[in-house]
């Protein structure tokens, strides 16, 4: 089993900053993309931010120039640090990660349980 834990979350007023974190365990080999998804009360998920693991990022357009996404590989790690905070941000957020488990081509995407981010006067 794969397990990604995410932490970080938390209230923050507008303007302010958050850094959320993703911890990968388990029976993992390597993990390919690693990417950050978001879902507020009412509406559905929507992609965030991902990287793969030799680098690159892809940002929404909504959070591109605010957020940043990065990869700390040998502790099976994501980030994503949330500058500029806006109440529109607010959601649970989610990381994923496609994990591959044998040394040939054989992946799995796993989705950690959410960090709730509160963005409010």
């Amino acid at each position: 089993q794969v397990q990604l834990v995410e932490s970080g979350g938390g209230l923050v007023q507008p303007g302010g900053s958050l850094r959320l974190s993703c911890a990968a365990s388990g029976s993992i080999f390597s993990i390919n993309l690693m990417a950050w998804y978001r879902q507020a009360p009412g509406k559905q998920r929507e992609f965030v931010a991902d990287m793969p693991s030799g680098g690159g990022t892809d940002y929404a357009d909504s959070v591109k120039g605010r957020f940043t996404i990065s990869r700390d590989n040998a502790k099976n790690t994501v980030y994503l640090q949330m500058n500029s905070l806006k109440p529109e941000d607010t959601a649970v957020y989610y990381c994923n990660a496609n994990v591959r488990i044998t040394p040939v081509t054989l992946t799995y995407v796993y989705w950690g349980q959410g960090t709730q981010v509160t963005v409010s006067s």
